[in-house]
């Protein structure tokens, strides 16, 4: 079961990003805060979450913003997380399934994400979505993301 997640969930949605960066020895805010900051987000529409499970055990982030080259909104998947011992029961890709038909209710023509290269699981799940990480426009050369910390 998936479903969408309002203001309400806030909390829950916390407590699953701070496991998630913890297990994965990131720096996390304290549930609190996190819960804090995403409430107003869930209730403006600026993210949309996506729920897997009774604990719930998973959730799909997305943000969204507005393109200024299309004029279309592009999605961007921020997190997808899965509970350890619940990983490859499919979770995931339902979880993906429905924030795609989300983002597309919302009128997004486009959604992006990042994963690191060692996370096999997640790349061949995106992959099979049909994910590319070939960022090549129709005739020109390889495109290359980069980032950094401000």
């Amino acid at each position: 079961m998936v479903r969408a997640a309002t203001a309400a969930d806030a909390t829950a949605i916390a407590e699953l990003l701070h496991a998630f960066n913890t297990e994965y020895s990131d720096p996390t805010p304290e549930v609190a805060v996190l819960a804090d900051r995403l409430a107003p987000m869930l209730a403006s529409g600026e993210v949309a979450v996506m729920l897997a499970g009774s604990g719930p055990d998973g959730l799909a982030l997305l943000r969204f913003r507005p393109s200024f080259w299309s004029g279309d909104l592009d999605a961007y998947l921020e997190e997808l997380y899965v509970v350890p011992h619940l990983r490859g029961q499919g979770l995931g890709r339902a979880m993906m399934e429905r924030a795609m038909d989300v983002a597309r209710e919302r009128g997004a023509t486009r959604m992006d994400l990042g994963t690191s290269t060692d996370d096999t699981a997640a790349r061949a799940l995106y992959e099979k979505l049909g994910f590319t990480n070939d960022e090549r426009p129709p005739d020109g050369p390889a495109m290359l993301f980069y980032e950094r910390e401000l």
